[in-house]
């Protein structure tokens, strides 16, 4: 099962954020596993590196967490339709309507988000582990 995890729930585990914490490392831990297929959109890893930078203030070792992520997980990549795409959604949350559109234009099944602000109608898309648990195997009509 392909499934791109957020940008959140990876922030989530590096800056151990309460109460979020513990979902998104059973998220990470699945693709550790290889239970799942786990993607990161390319525009996460730059948000990524940012914030960790920002946050850890040592950049040897914001490098060393962007390795293992690149060696965890496949790097989905956002190209100008997805961004147009995502534009034309006019979704509160831009980064959810990127996320959206990068993995259908990757073709990854599903998408583990912390919050569905927009998205509340999309089985696709899953807010974090709870949703994975118990995701839906019948897929609604999604905007093309």
């Amino acid at each position: 099962m392909k499934v791109l995890v957020d940008t959140n729930i990876i922030l989530d585990i590096l800056f151990h954020r309460a109460p979020f914490y513990d979902d998104s490392r059973i998220v990470y831990t699945l693709v550790e596993q290889g239970r799942i297929t786990g993607y990161i959109s390319s525009s996460a890893m730059t948000d990524i590196f940012y914030l960790a930078r920002k946050e850890l203030k040592d950049t040897d070792a914001v490098y060393k967490i962007m390795d293992t992520l690149a060696a965890d997980f496949i790097i989905a990549p956002v190209l100008e339709s997805a961004i147009k795409s995502a534009l034309a959604l006019r979704w509160k949350d831009f980064e959810d309507a990127v996320h959206y559109t990068a993995a259908r234009e990757n073709g990854i099944e599903h998408i583990i988000i912390r919050n569905a602000t927009d998205v509340q109608d999309v089985y696709d898309i899953w807010a974090g582990i709870k949703g994975l648990c118990e995701a839906k195997t019948a897929r609604p009509n999604v905007p093309q």
